[in-house]
């Protein structure tokens, strides 16, 4: 058979795209801007050959070229009589890319201090747990009142998030940030000095407020950290919220155990005393504001409604689910976040964009993310309560509160040692995978509890392998979430996914409470106590959810080569109409 001239040309393209991807997937990083830029041309050339020609490269290698080269847009500066509104490269919405301010510190040093920061305003989740049972004593006043010292964090922290993040982006992420741990100082301070339980309830909610630290900088690390490094930092200051609350108990107890009970505050407003002053210097200004109107009313809506909803849920076990108090605030709750969305969609500078997150990318994170929260807490309610139960129970371990933590605490490591290995999974196989995978491997955590229950050991062991999921979730969830949202909401886009995981972890204590609280066996007489079925419902429970967030993850669209190839395209123009300065 013959072949064309068609045909021969459409061999050398094709030949010529593979010799493109594999000239570029073996040169190194290029460091100045200039050679960032014939980079980033040369792989948009490629993308367009490659589809031109339907010769498409592996899907790893184009992620992973796109990702470091095309994502991470170096900022160029230009006289101010060459500059013009360029096209954007860090997000899809075509918005400018953000101007970073040269920093005194290497990225590695800037991230390192987001993570303790963020550290530092997670740990406030599990900071009274230890001492929850002691605290009618300590703070002269019932059991009831004082179950509001984890409540009112929780509530605070879920209402903080989008606000927070929202705010970061009208006046900048560095602002918010020193707020934020400037608050967490002042909470801990008021908690420290507290002796009764209103103002120990007005610290805890400071502290609560604080935690608004965290989203803010998931979002101000992808715009600091070096471009090649970028997933794993992302990936770091994520894990933190997962790992500040499985650490914190261990850590509590402790300081409890030895010392007074103020002495947990007084050492959390050490702590967030160093997270300001390094977060003040170290964390360089980035001119990232985008001025508009604060949104008082969304604010309002968002968290009389929320609040609403979420004491109804928390407090249903302890109510009863079918008393009025409990049906009028859920129910209470969800008619005003109905209302608080109508406003929402029709305010011209709306606190949470509801259209960006009703994206199929977006919601499907947010949902899976709502999942695999409550897959975190519910091991983190029910592993320490099986530990603790006494051995005459048959099936309790009977460890104290410190040794269930310490048992607990190499989960919480393996939440950060796996963030690492979540930036490379994101690499090569893409977040949406790696949001799925990390889920699939929660419920398998959960799959090995049901039937290793015998001794701490093998809970240890359960806890480690839903923990890694969690890990690798939790780092990936904010990459979809910014990749997909315009540059100006990416603060408040991620601080709503981090509602979501609130919402879930504070529906499963609510869950777990009802389930432990529904088979019961009597332990002395007037005494009962959760038997050995409630613990392993709980634990299908948590299984059967995170599977779920595994599921709805593999709902979020792939990103087509195709729309890589025009973004590139796109991107290459724009570099030869503005060429980079050496």
């Amino acid at each position: 058979m013959v072949r064309g001239p068609s045909s021969t040309r459409s061999q050398i393209k094709r030949r010529s795209a593979v010799f493109s991807w594999a000239r570029l997937s073996t040169a190194r990083r290029p460091r100045s801007s200039r050679a960032v830029a014939t980079t980033r041309s040369q792989i948009g050339d490629a993308l367009s050959a490659c589809v031109t020609c339907r010769t498409l490269a592996p899907a790893v290698l184009a992620r992973r070229l796109y990702v470091v080269y095309m994502r991470p847009c170096v900022t160029y500066t230009l006289p101010s009589s060459e500059r013009s509104t360029p096209v954007n490269t860090s997000s899809p919405a075509g918005e400018a890319p953000v101007e970073v301010v040269n920093s005194r510190f290497s990225p590695t040093v800037i991230t390192l201090v987001l993570c303790l920061g963020s550290l530092c305003g997670a740990l406030m989740q599990s900071l009274v747990i230890p001492i929850q049972s002691e605290l009618p004593q300590l703070l002269g006043t019932s059991a009831a009142n004082t179950s509001w010292a984890i409540t009112a964090t929780l509530l605070a922290a879920a209402i903080a998030m989008p606000v927070t993040g929202r705010l970061a982006d009208m006046y900048g992420k560095k602002k918010i940030m020193v707020a934020s741990a400037a608050i967490l100082v002042l909470g801990s301070v008021v908690a420290a000095l507290s002796s009764t339980i209103a103002p120990f309830l007005v610290g805890r909610a400071l502290q609560g407020i604080a935690m608004g630290y965290i989203p803010v900088a998931i979002s101000m690390v992808r715009e600091t950290a070096a471009p090649e490094k970028r997933a794993g930092a992302v990936a770091a200051v994520s894990a933190t919220l997962g790992v500040g609350g499985a650490l914190g108990l261990p850590l509590s107890a402790w300081i409890a155990e030895n010392y007074s009970w103020h002495a947990l505050f007084w050492v959390s407003s050490a702590i967030a005393a160093v997270v300001l002053v390094l977060t003040a210097v170290v964390v360089p200004n980035v001119h990232d504001a985008h001025p508009a109107h604060i949104d008082v009313v969304g604010i309002i809506g968002l968290a009389v409604g929320l609040s609403s909803f979420l004491i109804g849920v928390s407090k249903g076990s302890t109510w009863g689910w079918s008393d009025g108090k409990t049906l009028s605030a859920i129910v209470g709750g969800i008619v005003v976040l109905l209302a608080w969305g109508w406003y929402e969609l029709r305010h011209h500078d709306p606190l949470v964009d509801l259209r960006t997150t009703s994206r199929r990318p977006v919601l499907f994170t947010n949902l899976a993310a709502l999942l695999i929260g409550f897959g975190m807490m519910a091991q983190a309610i029910v592993v320490p309560q099986l530990l603790q139960m006494p051995t005459a129970t048959g099936y309790g371990l009977g460890q104290t509160i410190l040794e269930a933590g310490l048992w607990m605490a190499p989960g919480g490591l393996m939440m950060l040692l796996f963030a690492p290995v979540s930036a490379k999974m994101m690499t090569t196989i893409g977040a949406r995978i790696t949001l799925s995978v990390g889920a699939l491997v929660t419920g398998c955590g959960y799959i090995v509890a049901v039937f290793l229950m015998d001794a701490p050991w093998q809970l240890m062991l359960a806890s480690i392998v839903a923990s890694a999921g969690v890990g690798i979730g939790y780092a990936a969830m904010p990459t979809l979430i910014m990749d997909n949202v315009p540059v100006e909401e990416a603060g408040s886009s991620v601080g709503l996914n981090g509602l979501m995981r609130s919402v879930g972890t504070t529906v499963a204590g609510a869950v777990m409470a009802a389930i432990l609280t529904s088979k019961t066996m009597e332990l002395t007489p007037g005494v009962t106590i959760p038997d050995h079925d409630a613990f392993k419902i709980c634990f299908f429970v948590g299984a059967c959810a995170a599977i779920g967030g595994a599921l709805i993850a593999l709902l979020v669209p792939r990103q087509r080569l195709r729309a890589l190839a025009r973004e590139a395209a796109a991107t290459s123009a724009a570099d030869r109409r503005w060429p980079a300065s050496a």
